[in-house]
């Protein structure tokens, strides 16, 4: 059968993108269609702008820690309007960037929503079109969770909309305790704004190592944020120009906005997949094997949709994996252990590999190596947010088979010491190598002593860098 396209990809995001142009370019004949903005959620309302405003969130603190330096700043204000702007130009920038590199690869783009019609054939909504290609490839990404019982949920915002608000609240409520909620209450709070995080759980971060979750929740309280964990909102109701939440203890909190950030859906809903034999799991996401194939042969998918590892990187990878293994001749899987990830509050979290519970449950017999201490940066300027480091080791063959970074610049740290975890060095090499004296970041190599009691995991070894 002679179909119109080789590949038809639903979703330029950035798992999309990247299969779509290294198929286009190895030379199949690739179609794609994006039915919001080209770009998918990382660079249109996600990493990219979300990085932006937590620059513009750490302007605040560091105007304050400036005076420490000798230096004086008067009248100083924050214009909403300016940074918002100046995001959503550069945000069409980058969209504009993306859907060109593709037409350069030979990509045929739709700018449309497209559906499943059977396991070779998807229908074009927009102008009803029915093209046809030998292989589909579902990128669809996913979209922020509404708590759809809660009563008055529909006057709360999520992170989609939180780039294009008209005006800055004075006020907000920031519900959650996932990394989007902590770096949104971040964000608000360094902007100015009143800020309260309400999450359920006992502790934030959940997933997160230990102390780091315990490190980071008192480090957002520090910097002014009202964390009330063990909370959730029965109700939120308008009431003239406010919004009154409810809270299911009883209480209740005046606000100017409301953000839910209580989690993210594989985007499948619609999209006809159950027509061409698509098998999915119970929360909607995609069931793929090693090499991102469904359960219809023709069908693959990759990214957030598949729900394996939700972050950009990997969606990037796994996309890059599928062209090679289809379309250049080369079997390749990508590998989902000892992927890094961040998490952009202040101070920011880089973390790689296993945290204490995982790596004992794995392991077994583990050292722990910990420093917690102010950072050098901080002292003349009077700031006393601290940072933690933490290494995890593996006692009988002395691999680190985890790092934990709550510090300034931790996410660029531990883009490095990924690449030390991939490689299984042990701790002995890390000890090998000579710090860069004063650095936060030596004390990954100067780390000595381990925690003296590990199953209790209660003498911490504190250093002080600088």
């Amino acid at each position: 059968m002679a179909y119109d396209f080789d590949l038809f990809t639903i979703g330029a995001g950035s798992g999309g993108v990247r299969a779509s142009r290294l198929a286009g370019a190895a030379g199949a004949r690739v179609g794609v269609a994006e039915e919001f903005r080209i770009g998918g959620t990382c660079v249109v309302r996600g990493c990219v702008p979300k990085k932006f405003m937590v620059y513009a969130s750490e302007y605040g603190q560091g105007f304050k820690d400036a005076a420490g330096y000798g230096w004086r700043a008067d009248n100083l204000r924050f214009d909403w309007a300016t940074l918002r702007d100046n995001i959503a130009r550069d945000i069409t920038r980058l969209s504009a960037a993306y859907a060109s590199n593709m037409t350069k690869s030979g990509v045929q783009i739709f700018e449309e929503r497209a559906e499943i019609e059977g396991p070779h054939s998807v229908r074009l909504v927009t102008s009803g079109r029915v093209v046809t290609a030998e292989r589909i490839l579902v990128a669809t990404g996913g979209h922020p969770s509404r708590p759809l019982d809660t009563p008055g949920q529909r006057h709360a915002i999520t992170s989609d909309d939180a780039f294009s608000l008209p005006a800055l609240p004075r006020r907000a409520v920031v519900l959650g305790g996932g990394y989007i909620a902590c770096e949104f209450a971040a964000i608000f709070q360094g902007l100015g704004v009143e800020t309260v995080q309400l999450y359920r759980g006992a502790q934030v971060l959940r997933g997160f190592d230990d102390d780091i979750r315990a490190h980071v929740h008192a480090e957002l309280e520090r910097s002014g944020i009202a964390v009330k964990c063990g909370k959730n909102i029965a109700a939120i109701e308008q009431a003239g120009g406010v919004y009154r939440v409810l809270l299911t203890s009883g209480e209740e909190i005046e606000t100017d906005l409301v953000l839910l950030a209580v989690g993210r859906q594989p985007y499948t809903e619609g999209l006809g997949l159950e027509r061409a034999g698509v098998k999915l799991e119970k929360n909607g996401a995609i069931i793929v094997d090693a090499f991102s194939r469904t359960s219809a042969p023709s069908i693959y998918a990759v990214g957030d949709v598949t729900d394996r590892i939700n972050l950009t990187p990997v969606a990037i990878r796994e996309g890059q994996a599928f062209a090679e293994t289809v379309y250049m001749g080369k079997e390749t899987r990508f590998d989902h252990t000892d992927v890094a990830t961040a998490v952009f509050t202040r101070p920011s979290v880089g973390v790689v590999g296993c945290n204490e519970a995982e790596a004992r449950k794995r392991h077994g017999a583990i050292d722990i190596y910990k420093a917690n201490f102010r950072p050098m940066k901080h002292v003349l300027a009077g700031n006393e947010q601290r940072a933690l480091i933490k290494l995890i080791v593996r006692q009988h063959d002395d691999v680190v088979v985890g790092v934990h970074i709550a510090s300034p610049d931790a996410a660029e740290m531990i883009q490095l010491a990924a690449v030390a975890v991939k490689a299984g060095l042990t701790k002995a090499q890390w000890d090998s190598t000579c710090a860069v004296h004063p650095t936060i970041a030596e004390e990954l190599v100067t780390l000595k002593e381990k925690v003296r009691d590990p199953v209790a995991g209660k003498m911490e070894v504190t250093h002080t860098a600088g």
